[in-house]
Protein backbone atom coordinates (compact mmCIF):
# COMPACT_ATOMS: atom_id res chain seq x y z
CA UNK A 1 0.00 0.00 0.00
CA UNK A 2 1.13 3.52 -0.62
CA UNK A 3 -0.18 6.30 1.56
CA UNK A 4 -0.16 10.00 0.86
CA UNK A 5 2.01 12.08 3.15
CA UNK A 6 2.97 15.75 3.44
CA UNK A 7 5.66 16.90 1.07
CA UNK A 8 9.17 16.87 2.52
CA UNK A 9 12.69 15.60 2.15
CA UNK A 10 12.35 12.46 4.24
CA UNK A 11 12.79 9.26 2.30
CA UNK A 12 10.30 6.44 2.69
CA UNK A 13 11.72 3.07 3.63
CA UNK A 14 10.81 -0.38 2.37
CA UNK A 15 9.05 -2.55 4.91
CA UNK A 16 9.68 -6.26 4.33
CA UNK A 17 8.63 -6.96 0.74
CA UNK A 18 5.88 -4.36 0.78
CA UNK A 19 6.39 -0.69 -0.01
CA UNK A 20 4.66 1.60 2.47
CA UNK A 21 4.18 5.35 2.59
CA UNK A 22 2.49 6.69 5.72
CA UNK A 23 1.60 10.36 5.99
CA UNK A 24 1.30 10.23 9.78
CA UNK A 25 4.60 8.38 10.33
CA UNK A 26 2.77 5.50 12.00
CA UNK A 27 3.04 1.82 11.31
CA UNK A 28 1.06 0.89 8.21
CA UNK A 29 -2.34 -0.72 8.46
CA UNK A 30 -1.60 -2.64 5.25
CA UNK A 31 -1.58 -6.40 5.43
CA UNK A 32 0.18 -8.52 2.86
CA UNK A 33 -0.49 -12.20 2.50
CA UNK A 34 0.98 -15.14 0.72
CA UNK A 35 -1.64 -17.44 -0.74
CA UNK A 36 -0.22 -20.87 -1.63
CA UNK A 37 -1.98 -22.89 -4.24
CA UNK A 38 -0.20 -26.15 -3.46
CA UNK A 39 -1.74 -28.21 -6.25
CA UNK A 40 0.03 -26.17 -8.91
CA UNK A 41 2.81 -24.74 -6.77
CA UNK A 42 1.91 -21.10 -7.25
CA UNK A 43 2.37 -18.43 -4.61
CA UNK A 44 0.54 -15.15 -4.84
CA UNK A 45 1.41 -12.03 -2.88
CA UNK A 46 -1.82 -10.29 -2.06
CA UNK A 47 -1.57 -6.78 -0.73
CA UNK A 48 -4.63 -5.35 1.02
CA UNK A 49 -5.12 -1.83 2.25
CA UNK A 50 -7.75 0.43 3.68
CA UNK A 51 -10.45 -0.52 1.21
CA UNK A 52 -13.31 2.12 1.06
CA UNK A 53 -17.11 2.97 0.32
CA UNK A 54 -19.92 4.33 -2.02
CA UNK A 55 -22.28 2.46 -4.31
CA UNK A 56 -25.80 1.24 -3.61
CA UNK A 57 -27.59 2.64 -0.62
CA UNK A 58 -29.83 -0.42 -0.82
CA UNK A 59 -26.87 -2.49 0.31
CA UNK A 60 -25.62 -0.06 2.92
CA UNK A 61 -22.89 1.38 0.70
CA UNK A 62 -22.18 4.93 -0.35
CA UNK A 63 -23.61 6.49 -3.49
CA UNK A 64 -21.06 6.44 -6.34
CA UNK A 65 -21.38 7.83 -9.86
CA UNK A 66 -19.87 5.19 -12.17
CA UNK A 67 -20.75 7.03 -15.37
CA UNK A 68 -17.86 7.44 -17.83
CA UNK A 69 -15.48 5.34 -15.75
CA UNK A 70 -13.46 2.54 -17.43
CA UNK A 71 -14.50 -0.94 -16.39
CA UNK A 72 -14.09 -4.62 -17.15
CA UNK A 73 -16.92 -7.15 -16.99
CA UNK A 74 -20.46 -7.74 -18.14
CA UNK A 75 -22.92 -4.89 -18.13
CA UNK A 76 -25.38 -7.12 -16.29
CA UNK A 77 -23.06 -7.77 -13.32
CA UNK A 78 -24.74 -6.78 -10.05
CA UNK A 79 -21.56 -6.15 -8.07
CA UNK A 80 -19.20 -3.25 -8.77
CA UNK A 81 -15.63 -3.31 -7.50
CA UNK A 82 -13.52 -0.15 -7.52
CA UNK A 83 -9.75 0.01 -7.38
CA UNK A 84 -8.14 3.33 -6.47
CA UNK A 85 -4.62 3.36 -7.83
CA UNK A 86 -1.56 5.39 -8.82
CA UNK A 87 0.52 4.30 -11.81
CA UNK A 88 3.71 5.03 -9.82
CA UNK A 89 2.63 2.91 -6.83
CA UNK A 90 4.78 -0.26 -6.50
CA UNK A 91 2.09 -2.07 -4.52
CA UNK A 92 -0.47 -1.28 -7.21
CA UNK A 93 1.90 -2.88 -9.72
CA UNK A 94 2.10 -5.97 -7.51
CA UNK A 95 -1.68 -6.03 -7.15
CA UNK A 96 -2.24 -5.81 -10.89
CA UNK A 97 0.37 -8.39 -11.82
CA UNK A 98 -0.23 -10.97 -9.07
CA UNK A 99 -3.78 -10.67 -7.75
CA UNK A 100 -5.76 -9.07 -10.55
CA UNK A 101 -5.42 -12.13 -12.87
CA UNK A 102 -7.22 -14.17 -10.19
CA UNK A 103 -9.93 -11.53 -9.84
CA UNK A 104 -10.31 -11.50 -13.60
CA UNK A 105 -10.60 -15.28 -13.83
CA UNK A 106 -12.87 -15.86 -10.83
CA UNK A 107 -15.02 -12.74 -10.72
CA UNK A 108 -14.89 -10.73 -13.95
CA UNK A 109 -14.93 -13.44 -16.61
CA UNK A 110 -17.66 -15.31 -14.72
CA UNK A 111 -19.93 -12.27 -14.84
CA UNK A 112 -19.97 -11.72 -11.08
CA UNK A 113 -18.49 -8.22 -11.01
CA UNK A 114 -17.75 -5.10 -13.00
CA UNK A 115 -14.25 -3.90 -12.12
CA UNK A 116 -13.50 -0.17 -12.25
CA UNK A 117 -10.25 1.78 -11.99
CA UNK A 118 -10.20 5.21 -10.33
CA UNK A 119 -7.15 7.48 -10.42
CA UNK A 120 -5.55 8.60 -7.17
CA UNK A 121 -2.34 10.27 -8.47
CA UNK A 122 -0.37 11.58 -5.51
CA UNK A 123 3.10 10.02 -5.58
CA UNK A 124 4.89 12.21 -8.14
CA UNK A 125 4.35 14.64 -11.00
CA UNK A 126 4.25 11.79 -13.51
CA UNK A 127 1.52 10.10 -11.48
CA UNK A 128 -0.79 12.90 -12.52
CA UNK A 129 0.51 13.03 -16.08
CA UNK A 130 -0.10 9.28 -16.41
CA UNK A 131 -3.62 9.63 -15.04
CA UNK A 132 -4.37 12.49 -17.44
CA UNK A 133 -2.97 10.54 -20.37
CA UNK A 134 -4.94 7.42 -19.43
CA UNK A 135 -8.12 9.50 -19.29
CA UNK A 136 -7.31 10.82 -22.77
CA UNK A 137 -6.81 7.26 -24.02
CA UNK A 138 -10.21 6.33 -22.63
CA UNK A 139 -11.86 9.36 -24.21
CA UNK A 140 -10.24 8.98 -27.65
CA UNK A 141 -9.91 5.21 -28.07
CA UNK A 142 -12.47 3.72 -25.72
CA UNK A 143 -12.61 1.17 -22.95
CA UNK A 144 -10.67 -1.71 -24.53
CA UNK A 145 -7.66 0.40 -25.48
CA UNK A 146 -7.65 1.99 -22.04
CA UNK A 147 -7.22 -1.39 -20.34
CA UNK A 148 -4.46 -2.44 -22.76
CA UNK A 149 -2.58 0.75 -21.96
CA UNK A 150 -3.34 0.41 -18.23
CA UNK A 151 -1.87 -3.09 -18.06
CA UNK A 152 1.24 -2.26 -20.07
CA UNK A 153 1.97 0.91 -18.10
CA UNK A 154 2.02 -1.04 -14.83
CA UNK A 155 4.30 -3.61 -16.45
CA UNK A 156 6.69 -0.80 -17.40
CA UNK A 157 6.84 0.67 -13.91
CA UNK A 158 10.51 0.42 -12.85
CA UNK A 159 11.32 -2.11 -10.15
CA UNK A 160 13.78 0.29 -8.50
CA UNK A 161 11.98 2.21 -5.77
CA UNK A 162 14.27 5.20 -6.37
CA UNK A 163 12.39 5.69 -9.66
CA UNK A 164 9.24 6.43 -7.72
CA UNK A 165 10.28 10.05 -7.16
CA UNK A 166 11.81 10.45 -10.61
CA UNK A 167 9.86 11.78 -13.58
CA UNK A 168 9.86 8.51 -15.54
CA UNK A 169 6.48 8.58 -17.27
CA UNK A 170 7.12 11.52 -19.58
CA UNK A 171 4.71 12.33 -22.39
CA UNK A 172 7.06 10.70 -24.89
CA UNK A 173 7.24 7.55 -22.74
CA UNK A 174 3.45 7.41 -22.47
CA UNK A 175 2.97 7.85 -26.21
CA UNK A 176 5.46 5.06 -26.97
CA UNK A 177 3.79 2.79 -24.41
CA UNK A 178 0.40 3.41 -25.98
CA UNK A 179 1.83 2.67 -29.43
CA UNK A 180 3.01 -0.70 -28.10
CA UNK A 181 -0.40 -1.41 -26.59
CA UNK A 182 -2.41 -0.29 -29.63
CA UNK A 183 -0.84 1.23 -32.77
CA UNK A 184 1.26 4.20 -33.83
CA UNK A 185 -1.80 5.74 -35.46
CA UNK A 186 -3.83 5.51 -32.27
CA UNK A 187 -0.93 6.81 -30.20
CA UNK A 188 -0.54 9.89 -32.38
CA UNK A 189 -4.28 10.51 -32.22
CA UNK A 190 -4.17 10.47 -28.44
CA UNK A 191 -1.01 12.62 -28.36
CA UNK A 192 -2.73 15.29 -30.43
CA UNK A 193 -5.78 15.22 -28.16
CA UNK A 194 -3.61 15.24 -25.03
CA UNK A 195 -1.69 18.30 -26.22
CA UNK A 196 -5.00 20.10 -26.76
CA UNK A 197 -6.73 18.98 -23.55
CA UNK A 198 -5.14 16.77 -20.91
CA UNK A 199 -8.48 15.74 -19.34
CA UNK A 200 -7.42 16.98 -15.94
CA UNK A 201 -11.10 17.60 -15.21
CA UNK A 202 -11.64 13.84 -15.32
CA UNK A 203 -8.74 13.28 -12.93
CA UNK A 204 -10.23 15.90 -10.60
CA UNK A 205 -13.53 14.00 -10.74
CA UNK A 206 -11.68 10.91 -9.54
CA UNK A 207 -9.96 12.93 -6.82
CA UNK A 208 -13.32 14.24 -5.65
CA UNK A 209 -14.38 10.62 -5.17
CA UNK A 210 -11.15 9.97 -3.27
CA UNK A 211 -12.02 12.80 -0.88
CA UNK A 212 -15.66 11.77 -0.64
CA UNK A 213 -14.76 8.23 0.42
CA UNK A 214 -11.80 9.13 2.59
CA UNK A 215 -9.32 7.10 0.56
CA UNK A 216 -5.71 7.73 1.66
CA UNK A 217 -3.75 4.83 0.23
CA UNK A 218 -3.30 2.77 -2.90
CA UNK A 219 -4.46 0.28 -3.92
CA UNK A 220 -7.79 0.64 -2.13
CA UNK A 221 -10.87 -1.40 -3.05
CA UNK A 222 -14.60 -0.86 -2.64
CA UNK A 223 -17.29 -3.47 -3.21
CA UNK A 224 -20.71 -1.99 -4.04
CA UNK A 225 -19.79 1.12 -2.13
CA UNK A 226 -18.35 -0.63 0.91
CA UNK A 227 -14.69 -0.44 1.80
CA UNK A 228 -12.94 -3.80 1.60
CA UNK A 229 -11.11 -4.36 4.86
CA UNK A 230 -10.51 -8.10 4.69
CA UNK A 231 -7.13 -9.79 4.79
CA UNK A 232 -7.33 -12.56 2.18
CA UNK A 233 -8.53 -13.13 -1.34
CA UNK A 234 -11.23 -15.40 0.13
CA UNK A 235 -12.43 -12.41 2.17
CA UNK A 236 -12.79 -10.41 -1.04
CA UNK A 237 -14.75 -13.19 -2.75
CA UNK A 238 -16.98 -13.49 0.33
CA UNK A 239 -17.73 -9.76 0.28
CA UNK A 240 -18.58 -9.99 -3.42
CA UNK A 241 -20.96 -12.89 -2.70
CA UNK A 242 -22.62 -10.97 0.13
CA UNK A 243 -22.98 -7.89 -2.08
CA UNK A 244 -24.60 -10.02 -4.80
CA UNK A 245 -27.10 -11.43 -2.29
CA UNK A 246 -27.92 -7.91 -1.17
CA UNK A 247 -28.93 -7.03 -4.73
CA UNK A 248 -31.51 -9.85 -4.94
Amino acid sequence: MAKQKPKGNSKSKPKTKNYVRNKNQRSSSWIFWVIGIIAIGIVFLLFVGNFGSKDDNSNGGASIDYKNQPYLGKESADVKVLEFGDYKCPVCKNFNENLFPEIDKDLIQTGKIKFYFINYPFINVDSRRSAQFAETVYSELGNNSFWKFHELLYQKQPADQEAEKQDIFTEDFLVKTLAEATSNKDAQKVKKAFDQSNHDEDVKKDEALVSQLGVDSTPTLFVNGKRFEGSTYDDLKKQVEEAAKGKK
